[in-house]
């Protein structure tokens, strides 16, 4: 027995105990890592450096980016820490700030979400009223809401559950420092009903954004299939479609995860649907965004062709260019890293 006092660390749930797939883990989570650190530092350099991206979708777009950069920084790092040296602890204080960071960014990250779905539904549904609607200033008092709404929600939680007598070991079913998992070491009643009704409140606040978000997209849809234009169609469902598939898969497996049943529940299901909501959608979201944002695209362009000219690397950088232009999203990825890489190998 234990108590929150004296408990000066918790122990995370390893990946695995054989030591080649602990490094396997730790080279998928560095890839994964590097790969977001890039995609969205170049956005992020993009939307601040090109003008053309000064625009609503262009500013939460860039506020998206910083924190799908919190969330990959906040459970990665310590995963493939544990990973490489073959352990499993983390302090109390860094328990603490994982989860109030983890769900500071994630709370905000879907309020996000649901203010550019709101941003879509008046550029596709309301046109004319589009400048009206999403002024700057309107921009920043929405962006301004989503993060503190983020701050609030996780400081509420992290305060009264690392308020609560532990007792009960200091084992976590997680892999990262979880505001459910840390609960089932509670020995206080009141406290955990306390903290349970503070869930039962967020979730109810997701709801309420989620059905926002499926009734946008059913004026959305109806407005789409009402264009006479084949091409205008496809690129209206272009922008709308993965936005609603990362929203479903961070939802479904994030509710999955907490509440499946009992019965069903093991080790690596956990460990699976974990990762599928805390590291997988914030390390696509820009690649979803970006690759079907043709502004997007030319302003990287610009961006690089800016950076090579100074490097006196400008012909290689116009071939590259050149191959972008001719060819689909995900071999514009994979060329644009590849080249970029190659320049600089040179």
């Amino acid at each position: 027995m234990s108590n929150s006092s004296s408990l000066t660390q918790f122990l995370l749930l390893a990946f695995t105990d054989r030591r080649e797939l602990q490094l396997l883990h730790f080279w998928l989570f560095l890839a994964i890592s590097l790969a977001a650190l890039l995609a969205n530092g170049l956005i992020l350099s993009a939307v601040a450096c090109d003008h053309h991206l000064h625009t609503p979708m262009g500013f939460f777009l860039l506020n998206l980016s910083l924190t799908d950069l919190g969330c990959i920084c906040t459970t990665v790092p310590k995963a493939m820490h544990n990973s490489l040296w073959d352990t499993t602890t983390i302090s109390y204080t860094g328990c603490a700030a994982q989860a109030f960071f983890f769900l500071f960014f994630i709370s905000a990250e879907f309020s996000l979400l649901t203010i550019m779905c709101y941003d879509r539904y008046v550029a596709i549904c309301k046109p004319l009223h589009y400048g009206t609607l999403l002024g700057s200033r309107a921009c920043a008092h929405m962006a301004a809401a989503a993060w503190a709404t983020g701050f609030l929600n996780a400081l509420l939680h992290t305060a009264n559950t690392f308020s609560l007598p532990l007792c009960q070991g200091n084992a976590l079913g997680q892999f990262f420092c979880e505001i459910p998992h840390i609960l089932k070491l509670s020995c206080s009643h009141s406290g955990y009903h306390r903290e349970i009704g503070l869930i039962v409140v967020s979730a109810c606040l997701l709801s309420f954004c989620f059905v926002f978000i499926v009734f946008s997209y059913v004026q959305i849809f109806r407005a789409v299939l009402r264009i006479p234009s084949q091409q205008g169609r496809h690129k209206a469902f272009s922008t709308c479609l993965p936005h609603l598939v990362v929203v479903s898969l961070f939802l479904s497996t994030g509710i999955f995860s907490n509440l499946k049943p009992p019965s069903i529940s093991s080790p690596s299901l956990d460990l699976t649907l974990s990762v599928l909501y805390s590291v997988v959608p914030p390390a696509l979201n820009s690649f979803i965004y970006s690759l079907r944002n043709q502004e997007l695209k030319d302003a990287l362009r610009k961006m690089m062709t800016g950076c090579f000219y100074r490097s006196n690397k400008l012909p290689v950088f116009s071939c590259v260019a050149f191959r972008m232009g001719l060819t689909n999203d995900l071999t514009f990825l994979l060329r644009f890293f590849s080249e970029v890489i190659g320049c600089f190998l040179k």
